[in-house]
């Protein structure tokens, strides 16, 4: 995807499950998913992931930052031999899918050559083809799994899935580690309304079947855990496994069993400059490929007419509120702004409390350099959103933007998210980095 510079990213691929659907009617594609042979295996590697089965993580740098690329890509290695390919990582949705060389395809521009399909097709009555569907789904063509994927931004994918090989460096050692999974080969890509960087698929994270850290742990491979650290430099790194943290210097909080698809801990209280805002029990998404976070109207309504109200104070006055063509909610300065450095010390952290059952809640901080951007004309802008006015209803979406410098870590095994401060721009050396 051409690294084209965004202004407003809205919720770029987000919670992007909630309509995941059978495909309708499409051409059976065994024909050309089948030509030429390949080998199933990848240098010495089986057909299962290849590494120590405890104490073991695979480490993925990203590319990318909240602005002004307005996306995060890892490279992850598909095929045999291995092809790289520019993915985003997203934890709102399952399925991992590549732009496909198939005739016929209708696909958006990609920084790689397509995915040549592998010829091995999952077949539909495959349980990883029934966790994509709902309900009764109807195999159109039983011999292989149809996949459609709509996202809340108005993209979507429409495919067929297929298993291949993907590759990955250990984090423990120089080995190439291999595993054979289910993926998309997505021959039918709607894109995004907005200017979205054009990437060659998507690397599903989220909790169900399908995800990769899934497939893994399901053989026993890596612990059902990942995690992400993304630098408000640009750039972080993501991780499968769960040896790259001393989980007592994590702040963990559960997993909501009222909303099992998703990320979605227990409801919080926001506060701001460390007050209730009178915002409780809201029911919050962690969705790392939404850019910017959004909150369900009278939050949003509540944080914004908060921090307004503190640059208001200021003796001087001087911010004054402005259009600007990236964001609702801006300010200029007495001079255009060049980095969040000179502003932050306006502004005021704000925070999501989890009431976990303890005597003390779960704090969530959101400092400043957190929620706040610099726009290409220098203004200073909130990138928290009206998420109801996207058609988010009362959901209200952590994005990336509020998970830079944490480590936040989604541990299925345990049904917890938990997170830590950290600097993400060096990629973890040992076990201890959350110390």
């Amino acid at each position: 995807m051409g690294k084209e510079k965004v202004g407003l990213v809205a919720l770029v691929l987000i919670v992007s499950s909630w309509a995941v659907s059978s495909a309708p009617s499409s051409p059976s594609f065994r024909g050309d998913l089948s030509r030429g042979k390949a080998s199933l295996t990848f240098g010495s590697a089986s057909s299962s992931l290849v590494l120590n089965r405890v104490g073991s993580s695979v480490v993925l740098p990203l590319d990318g930052n909240v602005h002004p690329i307005g996306s995060y890509n890892a490279t992850v290695y598909v095929g045999q031999p291995p092809k790289p390919y520019f993915l985003d990582p997203d934890t709102g949705s399952d399925l991992t899918w590549l732009q496909c060389d198939v005739p016929g395809a209708h696909c958006t521009p990609t920084p790689h050559p397509r995915y040549p399909p592998s010829p091995d097709i999952v077949d539909c009555s495959d349980p990883i083809c029934a966790s994509l569907h709902s309900g009764d789904y109807r195999c159109d063509h039983p011999e292989q799994c149809d996949y459609e994927v709509e996202y809340a931004d108005g993209g979507s994918s429409l495919g067929a899935l297929v298993k291949d090989v993907v590759s990955f460096r250990s984090y423990s050692s120089s080995r190439v580690l291999s595993a054979r999974v289910a993926l998309g080969c997505g021959y039918d890509q709607k894109p995004s309304p907005y200017n979205v960087p054009f990437l060659d698929g998507v690397l599903g994270l989220g909790k169900g079947r399908s995800s990769i850290v899934s497939q893994l742990s399901s053989r026993g491979l890596v612990a059902n855990v990942l995690g992400h650290c993304l630098s408000t430099r640009g750039g972080g790194f993501l991780f499968f496994g769960d040896d790259l943290y001393d989980s007592s210097r994590i702040s963990w909080t559960p997993m909501s069993r009222d909303y099992p698809k998703h990320y979605s801990p227990e409801t919080a209280e926001l506060l701001f400059a460390g007050k209730p805002t009178g915002q409780k029990n809201l029911l919050l998404v962690f969705d790392s490929a939404s850019t910017y976070t959004y909150f369900s109207s009278e939050a949003y309504r509540a944080l914004s007419l908060r921090v307004t109200n503190e640059l208001e104070k200021l003796s001087g006055k001087p911010f004054t509120e402005i259009r600007d063509p990236e964001l609702p909610l801006c300010w200029k300065g007495r001079q255009s702004f060049k980095n969040i450095r000179e502003v932050r010390k306006y502004f005021k952290p704000f925070a999501l409390t989890f009431n976990s059952g303890k005597r003390t809640k779960t704090q969530f901080e959101v400092p400043p350099e957190s929620y706040l951007i610099i726009s290409k004309m220098g203004n200073v802008c909130m990138g928290v959103l009206n998420g109801t006015q996207e058609k988010l209803g009362d959901t209200n979406v952590i994005g990336d933007i509020s998970m830079q410098d944490k480590m936040v870590i989604y541990d299925n095994a345990n049904h917890c998210l938990g997170w830590a401060s950290e600097d993400c721009s060096q990629l973890p050396k040992s076990r201890a980095f959350a110390a």
